[in-house]
């Protein structure tokens, strides 16, 4: 198979939650590869760390909060023309809150990863669609999960927001027949990000216990998989990409045997 050795390069692609973890890590490689990337997220400081550490001028920093219903336009509006022809959307920003069972869940936390994992990436994909179909070759990759097709518990609307994100990218799919805009919807296991400190309210030590004894993927190992989606040739779409650490796996069902 001959894969695309300027997969990158010319390129100008919109990647959400740029300011740590996944996001990070993809803007480097984009930028590396001759990309041009539009770096958001909510921290400015972080923006413009990730800038000074890319080539220059190949990073554009708009620091925004996704659950704001105007963030798509804050992103796109008065783009400086380098960055002006948008054809790549990598839908990464996202979080889980806690990990108790549903009937003792913070109603809050429902509803911030509902805005942030769904309205959010469904509003942004929304607003740049228009410009990805015009284009002679466009690639939206939502970042999902596999909490998306394996439930388990304390998970509950976690990872039905991550169902919503796989369905919905299928979804593009067959809307996109007939141009030349790929989806993929990219599906981590256990990755050792900031994500878990996120999901225990910054407790580190939490945090640390997820990956006691094993070893968790990393943003990078999620990146090589970006960059191997981007790679394939333009006639080639990878619908779903689900990965995990080696010592991750499906559990058995589970059986309440209290009594009945």
């Amino acid at each position: 198979m001959n894969r695309d050795d300027q997969w990158a390069a010319g390129r100008v692609v919109v990647v959400t939650g740029a300011t740590s973890g996944f996001g990070a890590a993809f803007a480097r490689r984009l930028t590396r590869a001759g990309g041009k990337v539009i770096a958001v997220g909510r921290r400015a400081e972080r923006l413009a760390a990730l800038a000074m550490d890319c080539a220059p001028g190949s990073v554009l920093g708009r620091a925004v909060d996704l659950q704001d219903p105007a963030a798509p336009e804050a992103i796109l509006q008065n783009l400086p023309e380098p960055f002006i022809a948008i054809d790549g959307l990598i839908n990464n920003a996202g979080l889980a809150l806690g990990l108790g069972p549903a009937q003792k869940a913070a109603l809050p936390n429902w509803e911030t990863m509902i805005a942030v994992n769904v309205q959010a990436l469904v509003r942004l994909t929304h607003a740049v669609l228009p410009q990805l179909v015009d284009r002679p070759r466009a690639d939206i990759i939502n970042l999902a999960s596999v909490a998306a097709s394996y439930p388990y518990p304390g998970g509950n609307v976690y990872g039905a927001t991550k169902a919503f994100v796989r369905q919905f990218s299928l979804g593009l799919r067959s809307d996109l027949l007939g141009t030349r805009v790929r989806v993929t919807s990219l599906e981590p296991g256990m990755c050792e990000t900031e994500f878990s400190v996120v999901r225990f309210g910054g407790d580190q030590d939490a945090a640390a216990k997820v990956y006691a004894g094993m070893k968790p993927l990393s943003a990078e190992d999620v990146a090589d998989a970006l960059e191997a989606i981007l790679r394939l040739p333009a006639h080639l779409n990878v619908n779903t990409m689900e990965i995990m650490p080696i010592q991750q796996a499906f559990g058995p069902f589970a059986v309440d045997r209290s009594g009945a």
